[in-house]
């Protein structure tokens, strides 16, 4: 895989990626109803022999727009160009988004980005993809563009679940600030999963008994604090059952930061400074406050003991869940 950041050197694209099918979006989340797109331009690039690539924007247009409420990021950039990875793309094109890029015009998007950079050869995008200046560039425009500069232009329907409800990043959201990963994980269609540095925290769990592994997760994170079934995987892959806490510890802290402290199952060494992610696979409990830390000991135990009967019988959900949590 192969990630470019566009900039303003305008670094040649190398032959082997040229006139490729490029998918177009954000694709926050990676979700179920981005495959619908992912899945055509892949589909459209295996019958002609030609790279599949992903066009997307850094960072998420509404930070960009509305700095003061920054949007909940489902997959930030290294993991969502991983899951695309996974998904069978050839290369992930991160063109930084800016209040600059906002004001191009959609016909020099077309004549500078697909044409003269990418040389795309086919464009799948989903039915309400806008660009350009003041959103001019819509699905019509996008096809006469195609028809001009020589691109077959593939417009992809919203994808519905079983209930017929549109599957979008915001219901993603929506669940897992109600702690529902599950319900999260089926609109995925793998296990939400978050990844950060290993940071020393109080070190109070190694003196109870649970040493934990912690990590700073952005201050927009909208996850439900209380206590999570989760995978760990380690910086060199090594994957581990797991017993998270994601929250402000009201037993031992006031007005502290969030913070997610995963104790991990069956494990000992040194994790500080390597990047690992944890993948939730189901919500235990809320976050309680304890009087004192013996029945927070008390119910540590419990949690470990309901996470590991939850994680022994666990299956993947798809090749991608395959991929990241098992």
């Amino acid at each position: 895989m192969t990630v470019f950041h566009r900039n303003e050197k305008k670094e040649p694209l190398p032959d082997a990626l040229k006139g490729g099918v490029v998918a177009i979006g954000n694709f926050d989340g990676v979700h179920r109803g981005h495959r619908a797109v992912l899945d055509q331009a892949l589909e459209l690039a295996r019958s002609r022999g030609v790279a599949a690539l992903v066009l997307t924007f850094e960072p998420h247009p509404r930070t960009v727009f509305r700095p003061e409420t920054p949007v909940f990021r489902l997959t930030p950039a290294p993991l969502k160009a991983r899951l695309l990875e996974a998904e069978g793309f050839q290369s992930v094109i991160e063109y930084p988004f800016d209040k600059t890029f906002s004001q191009r015009s959609a016909e020099d998007f077309v004549k500078s980005i697909l044409v003269d950079w990418l040389g795309a050869g086919g464009v799948v995008t989903g039915v309400d993809f806008h660009f350009g200046k003041g959103r001019e560039g819509g699905p019509a425009f996008l096809m006469q563009a195609g028809k001009r500069h020589g691109f077959d232009v593939t417009l992809v329907d919203s994808f519905r679940d079983e209930g017929s409800d549109v599957i979008s990043s915001s219901r993603i959201r929506d669940c897992l600030a109600k702690g529902d990963v599950v319900g999260a994980a089926g609109l995925l269609g793998y296990r939400f999963t978050v990844e950060a540095e290993i940071i020393r925290g109080q070190q109070l769990g190694r003196t109870l008994g649970y040493p934990t592994a912690n990590m700073a997760l952005p201050p927009e994170t909208e996850l439900k604090p209380g206590i999570y079934a989760v995978r760990f995987r380690q910086a060199n892959g090594t994957l581990h059952d797991g017993v998270a806490s994601f929250g402000y510890r009201p037993t031992v802290t006031e007005n502290g930061a969030a913070l997610l402290e995963t104790f991990v199952f069956d494990f000992s060494g040194d994790l500080y400074g390597q990047i690992c992610s944890v993948s939730f696979f189901g919500h235990l409990r809320d976050e309680l406050k304890f009087d004192g830390l013996e029945p927070l000991v008390v119910q540590m135990k419990r949690d470990e003991e309901e996470a590991r009967a939850l994680l022994s019988g666990v299956t993947p959900l798809s090749d991608v869940d395959a991929k990241i949590a098992f």
